[in-house]
């Protein structure tokens, strides 16, 4: 169970809590009316959403962030180090887009118990690949949710995928109309499942 950080319908808690493995989302906005069960936050290990979690108490206190048992980097270091001179040119507001702290994930998970996985940067260029079939406009980044999903998919590739709380919709440059499809196309081919047919809006 993938759980984004959109709205999760009423009712749909218990079934979340009852996957084998769920997997939130940087400050694990889903939990509680989303459920409670985490196995794994997938969080963004670069630039200020980064730095925003590794120096909030919140987030390290957070029950979610607290019972996971695995912290997923969705960021390749070496892919975003290799971003920074060409986004310094293409978007020079994200000055700070691509400061790495893997590192100091690894720490707070060393310290914790946790695992630490770094999804590699051949997912990242698996997924732009694959939205290159759609109409993408520029963008400069997939979301954390698409690398999420193109990492379990390749990973759990004989388990049933479901996702909740995904609307496809948040900051500007991330390609999420063509995401939308992409992941319809994987509903079609059967290779996942959405806990609800409604439009959510999602932010993460």
């Amino acid at each position: 169970m993938i759980v984004g950080n959109g709205e999760v319908g009423e009712g749909q808690a218990g079934i979340i809590d009852a996957a084998d493995f769920v997997i939130r989302f940087n400050d694990c906005r889903s939990y509680g009316e989303g459920g409670s069960r985490t196995d794994a936050v997938a969080v963004c290990n670069t630039g200020r959403p980064a730095k925003a979690m590794l120096c909030s108490p919140e987030w390290r206190a957070h029950p979610g962030v607290v019972v996971a048992r695995e912290i997923w980097s969705v960021r390749d270091p070496e892919k975003f180090a290799a971003m920074r001179a060409p986004l310094a040119v293409s978007h020079p507001d994200l000055d700070d887009f691509c400061d790495d702290y893997t590192d100091e994930f690894s720490a707070f998970c060393a310290d914790t118990g946790k695992t630490h996985i770094v999804i590699d940067k051949s997912v990242h260029a698996s997924v732009d690949a694959s939205l290159s079939a759609f109409a993408t406009a520029p963008y400069v980044v997939p979301s954390s949710g698409m690398i999420v999903i193109a990492e379990v998919l390749n990973k759990f590739v004989d388990a049933e995928v479901m996702l909740a709380g995904f609307g496809h919709v948040g900051w500007e440059w991330h390609p999420f109309a063509a995401e939308r499809q992409l992941v319809d196309s994987y509903v079609a081919a059967g290779r996942l499942t959405r806990l609800s047919g409604k439009i959510l809006v999602s932010s993460f």
